[in-house]
């Protein structure tokens, strides 16, 4: 949204306070997300579907490790199995259904407890079917999208231009279809390799916690970044999660752990994942695992785990 109103030269002083104001956050919430996109639309009233134009401005870097995933990707299914798998990672929770029907794929999404709105949908399917588009050489077209709600005629036609198929309104869901023969079609950036790191990687954020409060979402969400800058500290998570310290501390203790006990399996298990790719030295392991050391790296994972990093890569991974 960023973006798009910079693209634009659109500006508002409230609007971009708000946006400052959430701009380090790894998720924001979907009451929230539903007030910005209100307010960016307010500002070109006159324009029937501005809210494609920014779904259409999605970059791999907007959603993380799951657009890396997807690009690295042997084939658009396979990227739409990446997606299902760990759309958890993006959306904080698993929402897509796919079904085969009658030769064609469809992707649909139910009413979520807390929907987008019509406006917010549109600009969630704009951004997957552009992203998918950039990834093709010759898009070929959709066979159908719905959604839910009505729209004016004019909306209704910049809808249709946009996706380039029929549009359904009035649907029990949001819906994407497309031939059965389109998910063999190969992603030209595919990376076997750098596929492999990443789903090991995306494992890894999964399990680090076992449920699936909104709670522990966020928490993974905000791991890798931490993690990158070398200071994964219960001040720093907090203020991404737009609490306090004591607030957070509170709401751990409610799941039977501290800041220390969480941040410590997810690095294990970060660590195992890691060390599954006997590419990564041991040094680079320690470095994604935020510690400044190997050493430091080295104690950690030998209290975690009863043993050396060193000897659980030789005891199970298979070096070449």
């Amino acid at each position: 949204m960023t973006d798009w109103l910079a693209r634009r030269g659109l500006h508002s002083a409230a609007l971009a306070a708000e946006l400052e104001r959430w701009s380090i956050a790894e998720t924001v919430p979907i009451p929230v997300w539903r007030d910005l996109l209100a307010q960016a639309l307010a500002l070109v009233p006159r324009e029937p579907a501005a809210e494609l134009e920014i779904g259409a401005g999605v970059e791999p870097a907007h959603v993380g490790v799951l657009g890396y995933l997807v690009l690295a990707s042997e084939t658009l299914g396979d990227a739409l199995r990446a997606y299902q798998r760990y759309e958890t990672l993006f959306y904080g929770e698993r929402l897509a259904d796919v079904a085969m029907l009658d030769g064609e794929v469809e992707i649909r999404w139910p009413r979520p407890e807390q929907p987008l709105g019509r406006q917010g949908d549109g600009v969630g399917i704009a951004a997957l079917v552009t992203f998918l588009r950039r990834q093709i050489d010759q898009p070929p077209p959709l066979s159908r999208v719905s959604f839910r709600g009505s729209v004016a005629q004019a909306t209704d036609q910049a809808y249709q231009a946009f996706f380039g198929c029929p549009v359904q309104w009035q649907d029990s869901h949001v819906r994407v279809r497309f031939p059965l023969s389109y998910l063999t079609i190969a992603m030209p950036g595919r990376d076997p390799a750098l596929r492999q790191l990443l789903d090991r990687q995306a494992q890894a954020l999964l399990r680090a916690l076992p449920a699936s409060t909104a709670l522990e979402r966020q928490l993974q969400q905000v791991l890798l970044r931490l993690l990158a800058e070398g200071d994964p500290t219960l001040a720093r998570a907090a203020r991404a999660l737009h609490m306090s310290p004591r607030t957070l501390q509170r709401r751990l203790r409610g799941h039977g752990l501290s800041w220390q006990q969480w941040l410590d399996r997810s690095r294990e298990q970060l660590a195992r994942q890691y060390l599954a790719d006997p590419v990564l030295s041991l040094a680079e392991v320690a470095l994604l695992l935020g510690f400044s050391e190997q050493s430091a790296f080295t104690r950690a994972f030998r209290r975690w785990t009863g043993t050396l990093p060193g000897q659980y890569r030789r005891q199970h991974v298979a070096l070449p």
